[in-house]
C-alpha cells in the first residue's frame, strides 16, 4: 500500500504543477505581441497538457482508485473523504476546462484577458489546500 501510496502523491505532485504553470502560460500567451510568442506558446500549452497534465491526472485516478480498493468500507464511509472527493472531481473539471483553453488558444478563439488568467490560476489553490488539510487532518 506505502508504494502505491508514493507513486499516488508523485503523480498529485505532477498534476499540480502543470495545472500552476499551465494557466501562467495562458496569461503569457494573452500578453504575446508577435506570433512567433503565440506560436510557441500554443507548442508549450499543447505539450504541458497533453505530455504531462493529462498523463498525470490518469495516474492520480487510477491509483486513488487502487488506494481506495485497500479498504473501501472505511473509505466511503468517511466524511473527509466524500469532501476531498468532491474537490478532486472539481479539479478535474477545471482540468478540462484548461483542456479546451489550450484548443481555443491554437485556434486563435481567446477572448479573455491576462487578468481573467491571472484569477483562474489562482483556483487550483484552494484546491490544493482542501485535499491536503482533508487527507492529513481527517477533520470528519
Amino acid at each position: 500500500m506505502l508504494w502505491v501510496q508514493a507513486f499516488h502523491l508523485m503523480a498529485v505532485v505532477t498534476w499540480f504543477a502543470a495545472l500552476f504553470y499551465l494557466p501562467r502560460l495562458f496569461v503569457y500567451h494573452v500578453e504575446a505581441s508577435d506570433e512567433i510568442s503565440r506560436e510557441r506558446f500554443c507548442t508549450m500549452e499543447r505539450r504541458l497538457y497533453r505530455g504531462i497534465a493529462l498523463p498525470s491526472m490518469i495516474a492520480v485516478i487510477a491509483l486513488g482508485i487502487w488506494l481506495l480498493s485497500f479498504n473501501p468500507s472505511y473509505y466511503m464511509s468517511s466524511g473527509w473523504m466524500h469532501a476531498k472527493l468532491t474537490f478532486v472531481v472539481l479539479l478535474i473539471g477545471y482540468h478540462h476546462i484548461c483542456g479546451a483553453y489550450v484548443r481555443k488558444f491554437a485556434a486563435g478563439t481567446v477572448t479573455r484577458s491576462s487578468r481573467f488568467f491571472r484569477i483562474f490560476n489562482e483556483l487550483p489553490v484552494i484546491a490544493l489546500v482542501a485535499i491536503m488539510i482533508l487527507a492529513v487532518v481527517k477533520p470528519f
